[in-house]
């Protein structure tokens, strides 16, 4: 009898020291980190809320796919302005770093042979070594270092190889400067040929710029139920803006000098970027959510944030109308000048007149009056991508809470707002137009938008 009560006793002892102290009662499980929506920088909330979507006008081209009817839509942030040329350069450039990394560092492993530059320290990084793969280190590795290292690093050949990359030391970029010859083979490989070079100048080589990202089909996994990796995508594509979009949008027009230095000038850093796919867009907003995530993972004390993404066709609609209800344009309507005769947007307003409102082709992207919500051009300056594929009847069957018709097999995407180059027509936020997913224009540039997780107190 006392073995039992000794043996009860000791289970008792186990069951309390693994309890929190909460008393044997329902009190949930907290996480030990607290949450709080941070606003994204250069984003600005948009509340949700319900309103009346579609055509509240006269319909001039007779489309009649956008009849009236009462949607709402979730809390979100939204840019503040279209993506820039500057925001969008960052991302090619990191994928640039990328690909010239990668390469230093198989080259690095090539040029090693057999010469261990870790194990004893008996020979010292130098030249390109100091580009080798991450995590060479072993003497001081966790378990679980060891254990990735053994089963995950090594895993993979060439540009498949999952090995980390060394992003510490920094790039050389002037030639004179260059470390050693194996430096130089991997640099000279990154440029255009000799002979493809103008005036001799070599440039760096924008087919090599591919960004290979997974995600995960998540609407069709749900609808299915089949097995995970069944909805995993790879996609890899070039995220170079196609620049030539400025002569091939134009017959029988002079637009070279938008060609050579829209993208790449100074000038315009500060412009909407535009020759980017629908295909691209996205893959920026993967690369967007994971740049933030790898800040909020070297601090301990952050969680992950949101996803960012393309806004779906209703919520564009609702951020560009900036509280403004029945309104025609997004500050209000129905004329497209202020009383003084100004314009309030950068469309083209006469036909054949591309200048009266101030700019012949694109402007800043802070630039004129900003809405209800605080957004810039949310009509003109460069119409938008957005995530809803188009379909002349879904706003006939698509739902009245987030609405979202979606198709992975519709290539037509709806792009709204209108640009420098519309008339008046498509600046209303009630208009629809559409462009296939692969295609690129010199009028179409995008913004993002980050769900806003709970309910925003009122």
């Amino acid at each position: 009898m006392k073995k039992v009560a000794l043996f009860t006793l000791i289970i008792a002892l186990v069951y309390s020291c693994g309890s929190n102290n909460d008393r044997g009662e329902l009190t949930g499980v907290k996480s030990k980190r607290k949450w709080f929506a941070e606003k994204p920088y250069g984003m600005v909330f948009i509340k949700g809320g319900s309103f009346t979507m579609g055509k509240q006008d006269e319909d001039p081209l007779g489309a009649m796919n956008a009849p009236t009817r009462t949607v709402t839509v979730q809390p979100f942030y939204m840019d503040e302005t279209e993506i820039t040329n500057s925001e969008y350069k960052q991302f090619v450039h990191w994928v640039r770093d990328s690909v010239i990394r990668t390469k230093l560092a198989y080259q690095a492993e090539f040029a090693l042979g057999d010469e261990d530059l870790t194990g004893d320290g008996a020979k010292r990084a130098e030249g390109i070594q100091l580009y080798a793969f991450a995590s060479k280190d072993t003497t001081n590795e966790s378990p679980y270092q060891k254990y990735m290292r053994e089963n995950y690093y090594e895993v993979g050949e060439g540009i498949d190889s999952i090995k980390p990359l060394n992003w510490e030391e920094e790039l050389v970029w002037n030639k004179e400067d260059y470390p050693d010859e194996d430096y130089v083979e991997v640099m000279d490989s990154l440029y255009i040929k000799k002979d493809e070079s103008l005036n001799g100048i070599r440039t760096f080589n924008t087919k090599l710029l591919n960004y290979r990202y997974f995600w995960f089909d998540n609407e069709e996994a749900a609808r299915t139920g089949k097995n995970r990796k069944d909805f995993l995508k790879d996609e890899t594509l070039n995220v170079y803006p196609d620049t030539t979009v400025w002569i091939k949008d134009f017959n029988y027009s002079y637009n070279d000098p938008m060609h050579q230095e829209y993208f790449a000038h100074k000038a315009f850093e500060d412009y909407p970027v535009v020759g980017i796919s629908w295909h691209q867009a996205r893959a920026f907003c993967h690369w967007r959510t994971k740049n933030k995530n790898s800040y909020q993972r070297s601090k301990k004390n952050l969680g992950l944030v949101p996803a960012f993404r393309l806004p779906t066709e209703a919520e564009w609609e609702y951020a560009a109308r900036g509280g403004l209800d029945y309104a025609k344009y997004p500050w209000g309507g129905p004329s497209t000048t202020s009383d003084r005769g100004c314009f309030l947007a950068n469309f083209k307003p006469v036909r054949g007149d591309y200048a009266a409102d101030g700019a012949l082709y694109t402007v800043e992207a802070v630039s004129y009056n900003p809405n209800g919500f605080g957004l810039y051009n949310m009509a003109g300056n460069v119409a938008e991508w957005t995530n809803t594929a188009y379909n002349q009847m879904s706003y006939y069957m698509g739902s009245t809470m987030n609405p979202n018709v979606e198709n992975r097999e519709n290539h037509r995407k709806i792009v709204r707002g209108g640009s420098w180059k519309d008339v008046a027509y498509f600046l209303e936020v009630g208009s629809r137009d559409w462009e296939y997913a692969d295609t690129a224009r010199s009028y179409i540039g995008f913004r993002t938008v980050q769900d806003y997780l709970g309910t925003k107190k009122q």
